[in-house]
């Protein structure tokens, strides 16, 4: 095919677009309402997948060295620690540094505090990193059990309960993205299907003076991928205007740990090309839907 039949083709394309003036319009408005939702489903799982690294990158084993064991013994509960297959990396805090921590963290109320250093009453600490954030729980348990060890805190129950939740909002917004994506295809493909039935006697003629089944079908599958890509333009301000309102007003007061939202560039451009790629791909694939089942080409 060369460059002018191309252009041809194109501009067919866009002919039919306004010669089906109201299904246009109505599979554009579908698919913008459709590729909204999509947007917004894609922002809050980054967030969430961002939400969950941060934690994941955090969890920590704590294990609390008995505070009548010798120095010879804590270096042997460090021996038997490394000895962990799952254990990536630990560090030694010694209980001077731990009371530091607390007085730190605990700002103005801290100073009540410095009573202890001369008597102080903490654990020396093991923190201890895991190659994998769900080996988290088999390192506590296995620590527990060693020689010369007190506690071991690792937010039990809270990091088991997050990775869950997690992992639950994953899924879901999967499958209601896969089923968004799929309604926007259904309405596009209708749409096409009407173009065909409309030009059936044109499509016929050109198949009669010989032309190709490529020739016929260009100008659909044009045709699908303009509607996906018009129908992207809306939700892309839609996303882009909300999300800085959220990066503006939201995210400067959000002091809960972890929660910080994706900073708005380059987060915003890559939403942006994502949802015109969902809207191309679409807009293409519901065109060849109907080219296929109706054209028999």
């Amino acid at each position: 095919m060369n460059f002018r039949t191309f252009l041809r083709h194109i501009k067919e394309s866009f002919k039919s677009i306004g010669r089906n003036g109201w299904m246009t319009f109505a599979s554009v408005s579908a698919v913008t309402v459709t590729l909204s939702l999509v947007g917004v489903f894609v922002v809050i799982m980054m967030n969430l997948n961002n939400f969950a690294s941060s934690i994941e990158s955090d969890v920590e084993v704590r294990v609390h060295v008995d505070r009548t064991a010798t120095e010879e013994q804590r270096i042997q509960l460090e021996s038997n620690l490394e000895k962990l297959g799952e254990v990536d990396s630990i560090i030694f805090s010694p209980k001077e540094d731990e009371l530091n921590n607390l007085i730190e963290n605990m700002g103005d109320q801290g100073s009540a505090f410095e009573l202890f250093e001369q008597d102080n009453p903490l654990n020396d600490v093991y923190i201890i990193k895991t190659y994998r954030p769900d080996d988290v729980a088999k390192v506590a348990e296995e620590a527990g059990k060693m020689d010369y060890v007190e506690t071991v805190k690792y937010g039990q129950g809270f990091v088991e309960q997050m990775f869950k939740i997690v992992a639950t909002s994953r899924n879901v917004g999967i499958v209601l993205i896969a089923a968004l994506l799929f309604t926007a295809m259904f309405l596009i493909s209708n749409t096409i299907k009407i173009t065909i039935f409309a030009r059936r006697r044109e499509i016929e003629i050109m198949r009669l003076v010989g032309a190709t089944n490529g020739f016929i079908r260009w100008p659909f599958f044009l045709e699908g991928l303009w509607l996906g890509i018009m129908g992207s333009i809306i939700p892309i301000g839609i996303i882009a205007i909300g999300y800085k309102f959220l990066n503006d007003n939201f995210a400067t007061g959000l002091t809960i740990e972890y929660m910080n939202l994706l900073p708005y560039n380059p987060f915003i451009i890559q939403v942006s090309l994502l949802i015109v790629l969902f809207g191309a791909l679409i807009g293409i694939w519901g065109s060849l839907m109907s080219v296929r089942k109706f054209l028999k080409i």
